[in-house]
């Protein structure tokens, strides 16, 4: 990185914190340790990381802002799938699974994702902002400063482009990272019923127009069979690949239809779910470095049993990301300090493969490299924990750890 020039006032950096332990992730294994630490940051991006000592001079000389901190730092947490952007709740539905119907039935009742459709798209614009804020609020507030925000309520031309809208509003509003994927690939609207060709074709016509607009990051699908077949994905995926689009799926969450392996196939960011991936699929996400996000979240409201592949996606060292997959009805998770905690008890992550898929992988999985790590040149995105070691943020059920949250080195949540 090129050497600094002070600032107008002398100080070289535009905020310096000291005395905390950092967990900097800066390596492929352990959490890169280093206790009574000096984190700094310039123009939002991170200028000095390391031990107090190290520092090129007497701390406050340096920095415009100097903090004293305790605790843990660590990277800002990346929550890397979301469908937090909706109106309404399905509340209901969580009953009926509870007395027995399934995921599918509810969907095939008209319940699912079609009700979601139906009260985003009556929602207006400010109505829309209005309800997913405090979603967005809730995640940031918990340590995550980058945030997926996924299409996929609209199911219609306006509608997709007000949701993407929505989530470009919400970066804004919090200052919040915020990654739009384009899903309308979601569901079949109920204008389009028995015509999921059609309505593939518009999909397709779409996604030119809300692309140059300037409200598409990535693409995604829902290949499954109460969703889209993997022929109709592929058709997608070609038109995203003609735009210059990354990919994404909903791959293998109900059954195997070769999700993982098609995601691959187009050098896809992330395969999303992957119960049900097969080892063909996980060699090939191998090979074209497609990373796994698991969503405990969606796994235990569903009471699924089925594992994801997770002792063939170590061996054969395709990276694992932890999301909470907010939505609103399978998975109505607000923290992804949660989620990790999920994929600790019903995946049997270690603490410290959790906290690297919900910080280096999750960044991965949305085709990030600055930032989910701790070290020079890095977006300065980082959460100061009131923990004793980094295994406390998978351990503790609920309750408030973050003590303050910046993304590009500006507070964002947390003690002022």
């Amino acid at each position: 990185m090129t050497a600094l020039s002070p600032r107008s006032d002398g100080a070289l950096y535009d905020g310096l914190v000291l005395g905390a332990t950092l967990a900097t992730l800066d390596g492929d294994r352990g959490y890169g340790e280093i206790a009574d630490a000096a984190l700094a940051w310039r123009d939002g991006r991170l200028a000095y990381v390391g031990a107090r000592s190290g520092l090129p001079g007497a701390p406050q000389s340096l920095a415009a802002k100097v903090i004293q901190a305790r605790g843990w730092i660590t990277p800002g947490l990346v929550d890397c799938h979301t469908h937090l952007v909706f109106a309404g709740d399905r509340a209901r539905e969580f009953e009926l699974r509870l007395q027995g119907a399934s995921y599918e039935e509810i969907a095939r009742a008209g319940g699912g994702i079609v009700s979601s459709v139906r009260a985003t798209r009556e929602a207006s614009d400010g109505e829309l902002l209005r309800q997913s804020l405090p979603r967005a609020r809730a995640l940031l507030e918990d340590g995550a400063t980058t945030v997926e925000i996924k299409s996929g309520y609209g199911l219609d031309l306006e509608n997709e482009r007000k949701m993407l809208r929505t989530a470009r509003a919400i970066g804004r509003e919090l200052g919040l990272g915020v990654r739009t994927t384009y899903l309308a690939a979601h569901a079949l609207p109920p204008e389009y019923a028995g015509r999921s060709g059609d309505y593939i074709d518009a999909v397709c016509a779409w996604m030119p127009r809300l692309h140059e607009e300037g409200l598409i990051d990535a693409v995604d699908a829902f290949c499954e069979g109460i969703g889209f077949s993997p022929e109709q994905t592929r058709r997608v995926f070609e038109t995203a690949r003609e735009l210059g689009l990354p990919v994404k799926l909903h791959a293998d969450q109900l059954s195997d239809l070769g999700g993982g392996g098609l995601a691959a196939a187009f050098d896809g960011l992330s395969a999303d779910h992957v119960e049900h991936t097969s080892l063909d699929s996980v060699r090939a996400m191998a090979e074209r470095g497609t990373v796994a996000v698991l969503l405990p979240g969606a796994f235990h409201v569903l009471r699924e049993t089925k594992l994801p592949p997770l002792d063939a996606f170590r061996e054969h060292g395709v990276a694992m990301a932890v999301a909470t997959d907010c939505n609103p009805g399978t998975s109505p998770l607000l923290s992804l300090r949660q989620a990790m905690q999920l994929a600790c008890t019903h995946f049997r992550l270690t603490p410290e493969e959790a906290l690297r898929g919900a910080t280096v992988h999750a960044a991965r999985a949305l085709g990030y490299a600055d930032r989910g790590v701790l070290r020079v040149g890095a977006q300065a995105d980082f959460v100061q924990w009131d923990i004793g070691h980094p295994s406390e943020l998978c351990y503790w059920l609920g309750g408030r750890l973050a003590r303050r949250v910046y993304a590009g080195g500006l507070q964002v949540a947390g003690d002022a």
